[in-house]
């Protein structure tokens, strides 16, 4: 892989080490500062609002300018967030407020990163090499957001949350200095025709619209996430404490589900499967296993191998989702893209986090993991029935040179993409995120 890449691989596993460290770093500040846990759910949601609000015009943003520049910018203004939130709880006791808006900074901060890192990244890589290159930079990132998990929690425990933040303060400077560095001579470059960003977004909504696949599985992980997030956030802790021993088993739980994903990683630099979708929507049925083991109480050595088997399936399909993406979405619009996807994903988590207490409180425990565990299987079986999904089929040399000599007979326009299910090509073969 070239210097972009590798650039882009370790500025991402710094910011994840930090990143993951902090979050936990985040609710042990609210907590000594005097807060209860709707404290700690408020500051998470300010984080979260202007990341919502902010995406699609994050990505407009990235697919006008460079998207490096983009990138370090929003790390610069992380930086300085998180060093401010540190210097605040290092000194005293900061109010509700004051760490509210600092989370919301960060949380305008990601809007305008994520989808210039995901245009940035898709469009640094050779197509003869993406699957591998993208399973690769899952190892690094999941790795590194396991690793971090384990060392915030333990120097917030030993030395305080404030330290942890500075860490993570640190941690987006060098990944901005990093980002600033990169050369994009590798990449191709991009046109661009819109005036305004209104019509920049448009362009990126067409583009989402335009492919069945796309909007179908954007859909689909809108609710999917929302369920599993609900079960990690709020079912799992508490299902945990009542009948499986406290908080460590679901730790050791959480450490599997991430386990599971550097397998699958791992597996994904080997295997090439011809339908990604096909083989991606299958791996995302394993994002059901979890809510399904805590509603049955399943003792805690199954329930951390069915989070194994999680976490393997749920990275299955990020590397072929973000491979399909690669592969079909033109270059210039790869960010626009992007910011629908990102929406798509968040943009229910803080409602299904709001309401899974007062559903857990309405039917039960049980009832409601099983309500998770049936949206996430029906809602996959949905998209499984689409055509496109099932067909869409892996590019190879043979049949990008079959695609690139159809364009001027089909007359198609520059930067479009043919049909998946109307590709003469052999067959046998969802983030975020």
């Amino acid at each position: 892989m070239g210097r972009t890449y590798r650039l882009l691989t370790a500025a991402a596993a710094i910011t994840s080490l930090g990143n993951s460290g902090a979050m936990v770093a985040a609710a042990f500040a609210v907590l000594h500062s005097g807060g209860t846990a709707t404290d700690v759910g408020l500051v998470a949601a300010a984080r979260t609002i202007p990341l919502i609000a902010f995406l699609l015009i994050g990505g407009a943003v990235a697919d006008r300018l460079p998207r490096h520049r983009v990138m370090a910018a929003a790390n610069t203004l992380n930086c300085c967030s998180q060093a401010t939130f540190a210097a605040l709880v290092l000194t005293g006791t900061p109010p509700i407020w004051q760490m509210a808006l600092l989370a919301a900074l960060g949380g305008t901060g990601q809007a305008f990163f994520a989808p210039a890192a995901e245009g940035m990244l898709l469009s640094c890589v050779p197509r003869e090499q993406a699957s591998r290159a993208f399973a690769s930079f899952r190892i690094g990132v999941n790795g590194a957001t396991i690793t971090g998990a384990a060392l915030g929690g333990a120097l917030t425990a030993y030395a305080g949350p404030g330290w942890v933040l500075a860490a993570d303060a640190t941690a987006f400077a060098l990944a901005a200095a990093l980002r600033s560095a990169l050369h994009t001579n590798d990449i191709p470059p991009r046109t661009h025709r819109s005036k305004t960003l209104l019509q920049d977004l448009h362009e990126g909504w067409q583009e989402v619209a335009d492919r069945r696949w796309l909007w179908v599985i954007i859909s689909q992980f809108a609710i999917v996430n929302a369920a599993f997030a609900a079960t990690q956030s709020v079912y799992g802790p508490l299902v945990a404490r009542e009948h499986l021993g406290g908080a460590a088993t679901w730790g050791t739980a959480l450490a599997a589900f991430g386990a599971g994903t550097l397998l699958g990683a791992l597996l994904m630099t080997r295997w090439k499967p011809r339908r990604m979708l096909l083989v991606g929507a299958c791996g995302s049925l394993m994002a059901a296993l979890p809510p399904a083991a805590l509603a049955t109480t399943l003792p805690p050595p199954a329930l951390a191998a069915t989070m194994t088997a999680s976490g393997i399936g749920v990275e299955i399909f990020a590397v072929t989702w973000m491979t399909a993406l690669h592969q079909e979405i033109p270059a210039d619009k790869l960010s626009r893209v992007s910011s629908y996807d990102w929406l798509g994903s968040v943009g229910m988590v803080p409602i299904a986090t709001a309401l899974a207490g007062p559903i857990q409180n309405l039917t039960g425990t049980p009832t409601a993991l099983w309500g998770s565990t049936a949206l996430i299987t029906l809602l996959t079986l949905a998209a499984l029935t689409v055509p496109d999904v099932r067909h869409l089929t892996r590019e190879t040399a043979h049949t990008r040179i079959e695609r690139q000599a159809a364009q001027p007979t089909t007359a198609r326009p520059l930067g479009a993409r043919a049909n998946p299910s109307q590709r003469a090509v052999p067959s046998p073969p969802p983030s975020r995120s």
